[in-house]
């Protein structure tokens, strides 16, 4: 359902003011692929394992037990991000491939919370026109 004007303008607003108080957060929404995050993720905690792993062996090297704990709890906390993030991206892969099939909607007596949103949306502006 397309934007009417008035909502267009409001959301053109929206984004300006996105853009001039939070330039940053700004870039980084515009990204049109939520894969991109998730890969950016997966690296991120690919290199934390790798700094784990480096302060597990410096830990044993100098036989300070604080490093190698230290370590293990880096290369644990980065793995754990990894799988979530690796998760995730392949879960937008595997329903990015089935949107184009319709999938039978379940029968049901009260519909979905969204249908009762545009419901109110739809009331809201008759009421205010």
């Amino acid at each position: 359902m397309p934007l009417s004007e008035h909502e267009q303008r409001q959301l053109e607003q929206i984004e300006q003011a996105l853009y001039a108080d939070h330039p940053r957060l700004a870039r980084i929404m515009r990204a049109k692929d939520p894969r991109v995050h998730y890969r950016r993720r997966v690296v991120q905690s690919a290199i934390g394992f790798l700094v784990g792993v480096g302060a597990l062996v410096a830990g044993l090297l100098t036989k300070h037990a604080y490093l190698d704990v230290i370590g293990f709890v880096l290369m644990l906390a980065s793995s754990m991000w990894a799988i979530a993030s690796y998760r995730k991206m392949s879960g937008f892969l595997a329903e990015h491939r089935t949107r184009g099939r319709k999938a039978p909607k379940p029968a049901s007596d009260s519909g979905g919370m969204m249908e009762r949103m545009e419901e109110r949306w739809r009331r809201r502006q008759e009421r205010d026109r």
